[in-house]
């Protein structure tokens, strides 16, 4: 059996951590690099950067960020936000990220999928997708959740699988910090139609969310942010809480 695994996420703006609800009223949760050297130490799996202020000037700000980060960690780290070209992705490994994770930009260029799994392998390469329920249906959102499209979730899914992603990071606006629990049908639904691991992302809020997310959404792996980053539940902990409910985690 495959061990799951905890992914503590950072949303980045202008150089600090922020977290909010329904991806707006945000409010600051610490240095990035500190948090991130923290979760290294208490048995985080992974680390998720997500640059929100995507900007040009931002960029630079984030490579710094990078730099200092895999300074600090030993486990592996994405990085996100406003990535459009095989050159930044570049940039961004020769800082010391992992993998990277490209939405919008992959929806508006598909082909930006091909060409990242061609030059640096599948296993840098993480497409995230935000969608929420319109009318019953999953539709991909775009730039931060706030421009619609008529995308149905699990087409796309399947086609940036066939372009060469390594991974689906999933977040479901509908839960989006709201701790009500993980979109865990949805998840199934992509677990079993995809060859690929999928993330869990959108409503953490109690240990069961992330039990019944590994059990009934059958996600390769759960990310979160503010239980994380709030201390509402320590890492430890529910690595132990999960142990005991079968479910293979590192520890």
């Amino acid at each position: 059996m495959l061990t799951k695994r905890i992914i503590p996420c950072l949303d980045i703006k202008n150089g600090r951590t922020v977290k909010g609800v329904n991806f707006v009223d945000l409010r600051d949760a610490g240095d990035p690099v500190e948090l991130a050297k923290q979760y290294a130490d208490v048995g985080a799996d992974e680390l998720v950067f997500l640059d929100i202020s995507a900007t040009l000037e931002a960029r630079a700000t984030t490579l710094d960020m990078v730099m200092h980060v895999a300074e600090q960690v030993n486990i592996p780290f994405t990085v996100g936000g406003g990535i459009s070209s095989v050159e930044h992705v570049d940039a961004l490994l020769q800082c010391g990220a992992d993998k990277v994770s490209i939405n919008s930009s992959a929806v508006k260029r598909p082909e930006l999928v091909n060409e990242l799994a061609d030059k640096f392998g599948s296993q840098c390469v993480v497409v995230a997708i935000d969608a929420k329920q319109i009318n019953g249906n999953w539709k991909v959102h775009l730039d931060g959740g706030s421009i619609p499209t008529d995308i149905d979730l699990f087409e796309w899914a399947k086609e940036v699988e066939q372009r060469g992603a390594g991974e689906i990071l999933f977040t479901s606006m509908d839960h989006d910090g709201t701790k009500n629990g993980f979109a865990n049908e949805a998840l199934a639904k992509l677990s079993e139609s995809l060859n690929i691991p999928i993330i869990a992302s959108g409503g953490a809020g109690n240990v069961q969310h992330f039990v019944d997310t590994f059990k009934e959404g059958k996600a390769d792996a759960a990310l979160a942010a503010s239980v994380f980053h709030f201390g509402e539940i320590p890492i430890p902990e529910l690595k132990k809480e999960l142990k005991k409910h079968n479910i293979e985690v590192r520890l």
